[in-house]
């Protein structure tokens, strides 16, 4: 039995994981992946192996059918986001898949909140001028009481929430689906995207990627942020119209942005925003952290074992 490995943190710390592969005595095929496979490459794999342990491939239609043709029994979504994988394809072609959610709230939130605090005191720009060999003094702004609207209230957003808030910072939250509690009723103040934009200090984006919040941060509400404005997004690259992002940093419109993720992965040289040197750029590696892997590798590993019907090594 063979299983295929596409997920860049997983296959990161895979010697770890790797012994409970030969113990169930399934072979782990394991490619070199800087941050996704192409569908063609996949359409060659995947069919040659009895599960798929998904990073953030293109998992398609045309990927599953060329597995389900070949020996493609079962796989597994590894991390929370789900955009890059077609389940309704899955169902129709009888395949088990599954996720693991819940599992990098803290860890991305984390990201979210540095990239806050970088673009609030410009300790990344500060640093880059300091190697260049300047000596720089910018003045930061103060997070108390200034105003974070916050896009996404589930697992990540609410722990960057309750992080943020140690900073008497005003949140306010935009999450039709969230489920709150009286005490979040308490600490936050829920609108209606884009109610109460102009009000933000920091746009901060922790929603899943939907047709709905696709470019939701475009021309249009970048139009109605407060000037100076500070973006971050932890979420998905496509939550923010690129080519607004820009205009917007060119204008001065925006101050500065923190941007785990990008539209294209990695960012191509040529994009322009690697021209601003106040914004804060990540490589989709906002979950990467040696705890949180470990999790969500377990949790993709025991699912895709009982999808398989092989015990999962004591």
């Amino acid at each position: 039995m063979k299983v295929l490995i596409t997920c860049p943190p997983m296959l990161g710390q895979l010697a770890e994981f790797r012994p409970i592969f030969e113990e169930a005595g399934i072979e782990v095929v394991a490619p070199n992946v800087v941050q996704v496979l192409t569908e063609e490459e996949l359409i060659e794999l995947v069919p040659t192996v009895d599960g798929w342990i998904i990073g953030d491939d293109p998992a398609t239609e045309r990927v599953f059918r060329a597995g389900k043709a070949g020996r493609l029994k079962a796989a597994v979504k590894w991390g929370i986001g789900v955009d890059n994988v077609d389940f309704s394809a899955c169902k129709k072609l009888d395949i088990p898949i599954v996720n693991t959610p819940l599992m990098f709230g803290a860890e991305v939130a984390t990201i979210a909140v540095s990239y806050v605090l970088g673009l609030a005191r410009q300790t990344y720009y500060i640093d880059r001028e300091v190697r260049a060999g300047n000596w720089v003094k910018p003045a930061g702004m103060s997070l108390a009481g200034h105003t974070v609207a916050l896009v996404g209230f589930g697992d990540i957003g609410k722990s960057t929430a309750r992080f943020l808030k140690a900073f008497d910072i005003n949140i306010n939250v935009y999450d039709p689906f969230a489920v709150r509690t009286e005490a979040d009723e308490q600490a936050y103040r829920f609108l209606s995207f884009p109610e109460g934009l102009e009000t933000a200090d920091f746009v901060v984006t922790t929603c899943a990627l939907t047709p709905k919040t696709r470019h939701m941060i475009n021309a249009e509400t970048i139009r109605l942020m407060k000037d100076g404005v500070r973006i971050v997004n932890v979420s998905r690259g496509p939550i923010i119209d690129e080519a607004a992002l820009i205009e917007g940093l060119k204008s001065g419109k925006v101050h500065s942005a923190g941007l785990d993720v990008f539209e294209t992965e990695p960012l191509p040289m040529d994009s322009e925003l690697r021209t601003f040197d106040r914004c804060i750029f990540g490589t989709h590696n906002g979950s990467n952290t040696i705890q949180g892997v470990r999790r969500a590798s377990h949790q993709a590993i025991q699912s895709l074992f009982e999808f398989l019907e092989v015990g999962v090594p004591a």
